[in-house]
């Protein structure tokens, strides 16, 4: 139901009282749509409907000398109330805040809608890209890049690590929304794998660029899901491994594809120049997604033959996490002891220590789901 304003209307005939008892109260910091009766050298006035009359001057009328230079009389426009009634009674307005307003409450629908925009880069940094969007600068960070962009670097040295985001400066980028906060001034992207839709993503198709998406397409075509193949290792990154097939085309080992224990650091693993042999698990978007710990025998296989639930077992924490610790009982085999044993996370970290060994018993086991809980015997 609308809220009604409560103005005292005393002295005032029934009918205007009946029209003003039914108007919506307007507040600063809102968005209201209004027609242009009046342009001075100082001053725009707008007509806001029963509401009143709005008016945009001062160091409003300043700012917005560009904008105000396109409007006309008549012209309908979007601007935010800063103020509810001036000393003359007008209502204070801003088109440049509406602006800022509209550019970010349309960031946030990219975001809940997860669409796809084609961003141009402006800046590098050693934390990844700066984009500019509607006038707002955006941050895409370097983690947040697929693997084509993301920086390869053998040492991990930052100055390199900079040097080739600088090779993306002028490149278009598809991007989607991951973090839109207005009031800190904080848009947020990543790398998307899909095209931007729209009129802008059909400028940026070129004819060669289709002709590479044929021969990759082409190449990956190749290839199933199960081959065994070697490689060559091109990047070793927090997250994974670049592998090139064939001299042909590059997959990525994700750091959960490494080996069935925990992975702390992707560079004990493999180095830049090795030739490794790896197993393809997924191919999707003419990209191939590759393994390693899949050419291993899979240790919760033999675990399912000697453990139950019910049964004790000695485990070692290797690592605490939002859902509680997770601990080792052999080597690839770990299970989730949960925060909900303990009374909060700080209890928990004083009880538990990392690398200490403590007797559990088995809550739940599934060997084939590669799923084990657990609960500490007190």
């Amino acid at each position: 139901m609308t809220e009604k304003n409560t103005t005292n209307n005393v002295g005032l005939d029934d009918y205007t009282k009946m029209i003003l008892d039914t108007i919506t109260p307007i507040n600063e910091e809102d968005i209201v749509d209004g027609t242009v009766v009046a342009i001075t050298p100082t001053a725009v006035y707008v007509d806001l409907g029963p509401v009143g009359t709005g008016i945009i001057y001062g160091s409003e009328y300043i700012n917005t000398r560009d904008l105000i230079k396109k409007i006309n009389i008549g012209d309908a426009i979007t601007s935010k109330i800063i103020l509810r009634e001036n000393k003359d009674g007008y209502v204070d307005l801003s088109l440049r805040e509406a602006k800022h307003a509209l550019i970010w409450s349309e960031a946030e629908s990219i975001l809940k809608e997860r669409k796809v925009i084609s961003i141009v880069v402006k800046e590098a940094n050693k934390g990844g890209l700066i984009m500019e969007w509607n006038g707002i600068n955006g941050f895409l960070p370097s983690s947040q890049l697929k693997g084509e962009n993301y920086p390869k670097v053998t040492d991990g040295s930052k100055d390199q690590i900079l040097n080739e985001l600088k090779k993306l400066i002028g490149k278009r980028i598809p991007v989607s929304v991951i973090a839109a906060i207005p009031k800190e001034g904080k848009l947020i992207f990543t790398e998307s794998t899909e095209n931007a839709s729209g009129e802008e993503s059909k400028k940026t198709k070129k004819d060669d660029s289709k002709k590479d998406t044929k021969a990759i397409t082409k190449i990956v075509s190749k290839y199933n899901i199960g081959d065994q193949l070697e490689g060559v290792v091109t990047g070793v990154v927090d997250f994974g491994i670049f592998v090139k097939i064939d001299n042909e085309i590059e997959g990525l080992i994700h750091k959960s594809e490494i080996d069935w224990g925990l992975v702390e650091n992707t560079k004990d693993y493999a180095k830049v120049g090795d030739t490794i042999k790896v197993e393809v698990i997924e191919i999707k978007d003419d990209k191939i997604s590759l393994s390693m710990k899949k050419l291993k025998e899979n240790p919760w296989m033999a675990a399912a033959k000697k453990y139950k639930k019910g049964d004790s077992v000695d485990g070692v924490i290797i690592r605490f996490n939002k859902h509680g610790a997770l601990v080792s009982i052999e080597e690839g085999v770990a299970g989730l002891l949960h925060i909900s044993d303990f009374e909060s996370e700080e209890k928990m970290k004083q009880e538990l220590s990392l690398g200490k060994i403590y007797k559990f018993e088995i809550s739940l086991f599934d060997g084939g789901e590669e799923k084990m809980t657990l609960k500490l015997n007190k």
